[in-house]
């Protein structure tokens, strides 16, 4: 496979977008990548700000465990806070990536329309019944560990803002981020084997949000306890089946998630010597190859433009930590690039199937 060099990524990148007639972002002023403009930012709010409110259509994933468990069956009834996005994961990462926005740019225009959505969902008598769905011996489960990995990010996000009503969201989401670290304190002693999905129950992409809220929030036991168990399931791993790689439904590359967890577990020494063994240089280029998305109206398909978004921040994470002189630095650096700018103008395609979630993974992907 040929590889592009620099200023020619670049200049593919700015000629795509100028043919889309997207002006919502730029390179950076060290061409390491793309950063969102407040034009970009304000388009990427509108998916969110619309669908965190939007009920219909909804996938509950609810267990029915009863008739009367029939009559209370909205998704506003069954989760008053993450009702909206088609999913409550997707609510999640919508409520994240909205306050990402507004504190990376404060004078949004939808400034105030975030902040009054959040609010209305975000109370405490909401937060409660979002903790009592929980209890259910048939719910304890429910969403692990991708959207208990999104409840730990938001609660991040609002952590590490300075803003008094942010700091009022976050004491209001304070039982619910409990309710999922004491859910995944009970779980990661008995999980003797990882989920290697491409897809929402993946175990290291879980860990990694998860390892990220620990040390932003200084909580040791649950850090020791992340780490401990990303040893115990990915230590030994060696030769990843990456021509397997990618499934029909991928937004999740299982080699490059774990790989980026390894990164942050690992001294930098340490991980490249697990990486060397892990994945092979023939392997590493198969991952360079971009996804076919043969349509994206089908719900399960357009996952691949999120799998875009998640192998570039995962190459260019894992790349960061390779000495410049490794050829493999460069080989993931540039297919991150390209994965990136490959996907941007998916994002707003006009199908609710991408438009209720991908909007988080560009967020994240452009924060790397």
């Amino acid at each position: 496979m040929k590889y592009f060099t620099f200023p020619l990524v670049f200049l593919l990148c700015v000629i795509n977008l100028l043919q889309a007639q997207i002006d919502l972002y730029h390179i950076k002023k060290d061409s390491s990548g793309f950063e969102l403009t407040q034009k970009g930012a304000s388009l990427l709010a509108s998916l969110p700000l619309k669908c965190i409110v939007q009920q219909y259509p909804n996938k509950t994933s609810h267990i029915v465990q009863s008739d009367s468990d029939q009559l209370v069956s909205s998704p506003k009834q069954l989760h008053p806070v993450f009702y909206g996005c088609f999913d409550w994961h997707s609510s999640v990462h919508g409520h994240w990536m909205l306050i990402h926005l507004l504190k990376t740019f404060p004078q949004l225009p939808e400034a105030a329309k975030i902040r009054a959505a959040i609010n209305t969902n975000l109370t405490p008598e909401n937060i409660q019944a979002e903790i009592k769905y929980f209890d259910s011996p048939l719910s304890k489960g429910w969403e692990r560990t991708y959207g208990w990995a999104w409840i730990l990010k938001l609660d991040e996000e609002l952590y590490t803002w300075n803003d008094e009503q942010a700091q009022r969201w976050h004491l209001t989401l304070q039982p619910l981020t409990q309710k999922i670290i004491e859910q995944w304190t009970v779980f990661l002693p008995k999980q003797t084997y990882p989920s290697r999905a491409g897809v929402h129950p993946n175990t290291a992409f879980g860990l990694v949000f998860a390892l990220d809220y620990a040390r932003t929030l200084h909580n040791e036991g649950f850090e020791k306890l992340i780490t401990a168990a990303a040893k115990h399931l990915y230590s030994n791993d060696k030769n990843a089946p990456v021509l397997w790689e990618p499934d029909g439904s991928d937004f999740l590359s299982p080699a490059l998630e774990e790989a980026d967890l390894m990164r942050k577990i690992l001294p930098a020494p340490a991980f490249i010597k697990w990486f060397n063994h892990y994945i092979t240089l023939a392997g590493l280029k198969h991952l360079t190859k971009l996804p076919v998305v043969s349509d994206r109206t089908d719900l399960q398909i357009v996952h691949l433009d999120g799998l875009c978004f998640s192998r570039s921040w995962c190459m260019k994470s894992i790349a960061a930590v390779m000495a410049s002189s490794d050829q493999r630095k460069k080989i993931l650096t540039q297919s991150a690039m390209l994965h990136l700018q490959t996907a941007l103008p998916n994002i707003v395609s006009g199908n609710y199937g991408g438009e209720h979630w991908l909007a988080s993974f560009a967020v994240l992907a452009l924060l790397k």
